[in-house]
């Protein structure tokens, strides 16, 4: 096998906490890690592990610059979510918190695909979007009212560098006319101690494997509000009505029953005010996901970016409140596009 010098640090931390061993050689391969880490594959004789590192300025065009710490947090994170749901994240097998490195369990592409992938390729199966949201609201409810989470997860000022300003505050300076009612939601959920979010449940993050999803990247986690992750993932199954019209009612349904299931776990607070909140940030993340630092890059055309403005500006003016009815008009408007 080959031993790759560039990645000495990386070999050293495996050595060190005896996952491969000191004479033993392998073969590191970069995966697509997104635009916050480097991700390896770390091929050994009869085995493979995934190593992941945070970096400090992310890779996007806009400056975005966040504390590599949040590796801590990720495998903090991935730890407790083992113990509540077992098998809905990769095992983690060693950290390195001077190197910001986490080793974990690879788990295989050919196996375990990536969601996003398969609901670009139309396979929108309502049996896996309601695990997928059972997945969530069971690690919600798990939680809620934790106030020793809280301390443990009280993680606000990178959440508020990942999150609030990358995709809110940015969003709303670019939006003045409609500006408090976005710095409002962001308010609204960096004040909120309720349960500890994921940050960043979006189905790039999340993997299709044989007994349910498994969910990567928590290195947004913080002590929160749970409509958060809600609304972060269904927004992605509108947007992507918009990246394949052809497969719009397919998620449509998706996105009904992710809703569902989630709210049949979500025993910690009345529906109303959870839905009510979620179905505002989920019409704010639409306009992010067009004009925050971040937009997602899928979304190219500007008659299609347009279409995501407008409806997300009226979404926000009107104050929808209904997943249930903000979902249908927005695949409703899609269709007469």
């Amino acid at each position: 096998m080959v031993l790759n010098g560039e990645h000495d640090g990386v070999i050293a931390f495996l050595r060190g906490a005896k996952l491969l061993g000191e004479d033993e050689l392998c073969r590191i391969k970069a995966l697509s890690g997104g635009v916050s880490c480097d991700v390896f594959a770390v091929e050994m004789t009869g085995r493979v592990i995934c190593v992941k590192r945070a970096l400090p300025k992310l890779r996007v065009a806009a400056d975005w610059q966040a504390s590599v710490r949040r590796s801590e947090a990720e495998a903090a994170w991935m730890r407790l979510a083992q113990s509540i749901l077992p098998g809905c994240v990769p095992k983690v097998l060693a950290e390195d918190k001077a190197q910001h490195l986490i080793a974990m369990e690879y788990l295989p592409p050919d196996i375990f695909p990536v969601w996003k992938a398969c609901l670009a390729a139309g396979e929108t199966d309502p049996r896996f979007a309601a695990q997928v949201g059972e997945g969530i609201g069971r690690l919600h409810a798990a939680t809620a009212g934790r106030s020793d989470l809280a301390l443990d997860f009280a993680n606000g000022e990178q959440f508020h560098a990942l999150r609030l300003d990358a995709y809110l505050l940015h969003t709303a300076a670019r939006h003045p006319d409609i500006g408090e009612i976005i710095r409002a939601l962001a308010h609204g959920v960096a004040e909120a101690r309720i349960a500890l979010m994921h940050g960043d449940v979006s189905p790039k993050n999340i993997l299709r494997g044989p007994r349910g999803p498994v969910f990567l990247d928590a290195e947004t986690c913080c002590y929160g509000d749970p409509a958060f992750d809600l609304a972060f993932c269904l927004n992605h199954l509108l947007l992507k009505g918009v990246w394949h019209p052809e497969h719009a009612a397919g998620y449509q349904a998706c996105f009904t029953v992710l809703m569902q299931a989630y709210f049949m776990q979500a025993s910690w607070e009345p529906r109303a005010g959870l839905e009510r909140r979620a179905a505002r940030l989920l019409s704010a993340f639409l306009l992010a996901r067009v004009d925050g630092k971040s937009p997602v890059e899928y979304i190219t055309a500007e008659t299609d970016k347009d279409f995501v403005r407008s409806t997300a500006r009226r979404f926000l003016v009107t104050d929808a409140g209904s997943l249930a009815g903000l979902c249908d008009a927005w695949f409703a408007a899609l269709a007469q596009k």
